[in-house]
Order: structure tokens, then C-alpha cells, then sequence
């Protein structure tokens, strides 16, 4: 397709669902640890006491593609959108409305995460937050886990309650809404917390033995979700992007202030997909940090393009008087794209 094309919505559910994004995501990290692909650090502003805009990119030169994904999220809600450049000539290929896929590029991440440092049979799963992207999440370790039982927090009972009933009917397993963090995580072999909180709410003394877990909500350091006793505990500690870690992610930056050495010890993704070996049994506690990277977003963005092409989905534009009409935004879509 010469002219460049612009992708709904509609038009990213109908060609991806969680498991081909986990195999798109796969690929990507695969390429970034072939040296084929590149981030662009994260950049963000914020402003009226939590409103913030993000941008973030990637370079897939081997693949011919290079873009960015920015967005501005407000109270009022976000309108996220990826923007896909031909590596060689700079040429505009597409543009994706974004929302779904941000979901599902974080919900991924944390499936590909826990593919490779959770105990294979991990059956215990507990989630903290019941916000937007709570599903997906739940939905990326039922895709790669034999997931027995979910057990649920979240601070509004009246949501959690619902969320919880969601759940149940979604994925046909048990789930409790727990009256408590402790109680929700307790024994938990997998974890996942997806929240906006500003200090920790997770500590050493409330996991298992051997668990592992994704913290996926503190994406700027004025959040934070676990304890530095946590870290401290942790026989590994995977970021999907370790440049934005030592700039955004305050839970590191703070247990690594005094070690500069100790940053050694975290991992990309990227090269955890790489080896491709599972969890040995003497680790304790494995975590996964995500931030979010043009790489995941990339990744699944030029998979969605190349089935666009094949399908011929899409809206094809050639002129600003064909743009599509100004998208609607999302209003409470506070985790869309974090």
C-alpha cells in the first residue's frame, strides 16, 4: 500500500487478540536482543497534579519502520495514538488508534514476563487494582499459566465486587474479592499489581516463597507499588526497558542510590526471552518491572500494519482533506497506555 493508512480501533481488536500480541511482543524483544531493534527513552511532562504526556518510540530498521507512540493523559480520559514512519525515506505508513493496543502491548508484557520467571505451575494468581487495565492483565497470566484460583483487590468495594464478577465469568475459575492486600497476595505464586499508588503498598512479608511478581502501575517516579524490602528479597529483577528504569522508576531508583554497581543486577526482557530458560528452583521472588517501551508498542504496531495491508483494513489517506474525523477520547481511561 503506497499511501498511507489509518487503523480503528474496530481494526485493531478484529486482528489481534492477547496471545498473538504476546507472539508479536516476542519477536520484538527477540529483534532488540539481535540488535535490530531500539528504544527511544521515555519522555514525559506533567502538569494540574497528575495530568501528564507521554511519548515513547522505537527503531526497527531491519524491518523497515521506525515510530511513536504519544498521548496526553487527563482526568477527562486519553486519546492515545502510534504513528509508523518508513525507516529509509521518513515516508508516513500509518496511523493506529492506540487504546487497545496499549492494553494489550502492557497486558503482554507481563504474559511474556511471566511465561519465562514464574514456576511453571503456578497456580495461584492474585491481583491488586480493578482499574482499565486490570482484565488484560488478568487475561495475560490465565494465557500462559495453569491458573487454579484469582483472588482480587481493590479499595472501592462496590467496583471490586463487580470486577470480581467479570472475572468469574470471563475466565470460569474461582475468584475472591479479598478485604485486603495481605489477604489477596497471601500464598499467591503469581502477582500482579496494576494501581496508581504514590508509596508502596507491597511488602517482603506478605509473598510466598518463590513467587513472582509484575508491578506494572508505577510508570513515573512520582508512583510507587513495591517495598524496598522487596527488592532486596528478589533473586531477579527484569525491566522491559532499563534506561527508563533508572529514570522512572522510583522503587529502583531509591534501593539503588547507594549502589550504582546494583544496577547490574537488573535484566531486560529482551534478553530473559533470549535464553529462553524457565525458573530455576532455588529463586525466590522474581519481579518484573514494567514501565512501558516504544519496542512493545512498535512491535505490535507493525504486525497490525502488515495485516492491515494483507486484509486491506484500514482507512487509506493521501491528503489532509481525507484525514479521518477527530477521534473520540476515552473518558476514564486512566491506565490505557501506561
Amino acid at each position: 500500500m503506497g499511501t498511507p493508512v489509518w487503523i480503528s480501533e474496530a481494526d485493531v481488536v478484529s486482528m489481534m487478540d492477547l496471545s498473538g500480541a504476546i507472539d508479536a511482543l516476542e519477536r520484538g524483544l527477540l529483534a532488540e536482543a539481535a540488535g535490530n531493534a531500539s528504544n527511544m527513552v521515555k519522555t514525559h511532562v506533567e502538569w494540574d497534579g497528575g495530568s501528564t504526556l507521554h511519548a515513547i518510540g522505537a527503531a526497527f530498521p531491519h524491518d523497515g519502520f521506525v515510530g511513536t507512540k504519544t498521548w496526553a493523559h487527563t482526568e477527562g480520559g486519553a486519546t492515545p495514538l502510534l504513528i509508523l514512519f518508513d525507516s529509509h525515506n521518513g515516508a508516513l505508513k500509518a496511523v493506529i488508534e492506540a487504546f487497545a493496543l496499549g492494553q494489550m502491548r502492557t497486558a503482554s508484557a507481563s504474559g511474556v514476563a511471566t511465561k519465562w520467571l514464574a514456576a511453571v505451575n503456578a497456580g495461584e494468581f492474585a491481583i491488586v487494582g480493578t482499574g482499565k487495565q486490570a482484565m488484560t492483565q488478568v487475561a495475560a497470566v490465565v494465557a500462559v499459566r495453569p491458573i487454579r484460583r484469582i483472588r482480587i483487590f481493590g479499595r472501592n468495594r462496590e467496583r471490586l465486587d463487580a470486577f470480581a464478577e467479570r472475572v468469574r465469568q470471563e475466565f470460569a475459575l474461582p475468584v475472591i474479592a479479598a478485604g485486603s492486600i495481605g489477604e489477596a497476595i497471601e500464598g499467591a505464586t503469581v502477582v500482579t499489581v496494576v494501581t496508581r499508588a504514590t508509596e508502596p503498598i507491597v511488602t517482603a512479608s506478605m509473598l510466598a516463597p518463590g513467587a513472582h511478581i509484575n508491578t506494572i502501575g508505577a510508570i513515573v517516579p512520582s508512583r510507587a507499588e513495591l517495598a524496598a524490602d522487596v527488592l532486596a528479597r528478589a533473586s531477579r529483577i527484569v525491566a522491559d526497558s532499563v534506561p527508563q528504569a533508572r529514570t522512572l522508576s522510583r522503587e529502583l531508583m531509591d534501593f539503588f542510590r547507594d549502589d550504582r554497581d546494583g544496577w547490574a543486577r537488573v535484566q531486560p526482557l529482551s534478553t530473559v526471552v533470549k535464553r529462553r530458560e524457565t525458573r530455576s528452583p532455588a529463586e525466590d521472588l522474581t519481579v518484573f518491572k514494567a514501565l512501558g517501551m516504544g519496542i512493545s508498542d512498535l512491535a505490535l504496531g507493525i504486525e497490525l500494519y502488515r495485516k492491515a495491508v494483507s486484509s486491506n483494513l484500514g482507512r487509506a489517506f493521501d491528503h489532509p482533506k481525507k484525514m479521518p474525523p477527530r477521534l473520540h477520547s476515552y473518558p476514564g481511561a486512566q491506565h490505557a497506555t501506561d
